[in-house]
């Protein structure tokens, strides 16, 4: 129940014309599953809330479970699905892609709307909300990529 009153706080505070396209698209399903992830810990190579996340199989399993799509395992095979998005044009569900491993599309999450997105950072750590013009977040950005449930199979 917490994480549907965050994802309306977050769906009121975008302005109308944006809450209207988003509130009639697809696109609440893979927000719902990784608003409800939020807390879970990490696990390299996890891909399930019951033995934990890491980045890119959070967003593989988001996917899955809204709608049912297979996407590939790694951030960097995720960063080429879809179409891409510029920095200035986020919205809710668009996949944003980091260089946290001195390698490009190395770490994966889920833009959420309000400059905040959601991922699976490290070891230790547990699924959790990030601002994305952090000085951190900014300088590692590669780029963002929109899935829609016609264009998300590979």
């Amino acid at each position: 129940m917490r994480h549907l009153l965050i994802l309306c706080c977050l769906l009121t505070a975008m302005p109308a014309a944006a809450r209207i396209e988003e509130a009639t698209s697809a696109r609440e399903g893979p927000l719902a599953h990784l608003l409800h992830a939020l807390g879970t810990r990490y696990r390299y190579g996890g891909r399930s809330p019951e033995t934990g996340f890491d980045c890119s199989g959070l967003i593989a399993h988001v996917f899955e479970q809204s709608w049912g799509v297979t996407l590939p395992r790694t951030a960097a095979e995720q960063s080429r699905v879809g179409k891409p998005v510029k920095r200035r044009d986020l919205i809710p569900g668009v996949l944003v892609f980091y260089n946290t491993r001195n390698r490009p599309y190395s770490h994966v999450g889920m833009y959420i709307g309000n400059g905040r997105f959601v991922h699976a950072p490290k070891p230790g750590a547990r699924v959790r909300v990030e601002r994305v013009d952090t000085s951190y977040w900014s300088a590692r950005f590669n780029g963002a990529r929109r899935l829609d449930i016609d264009n998300s199979s590979h």
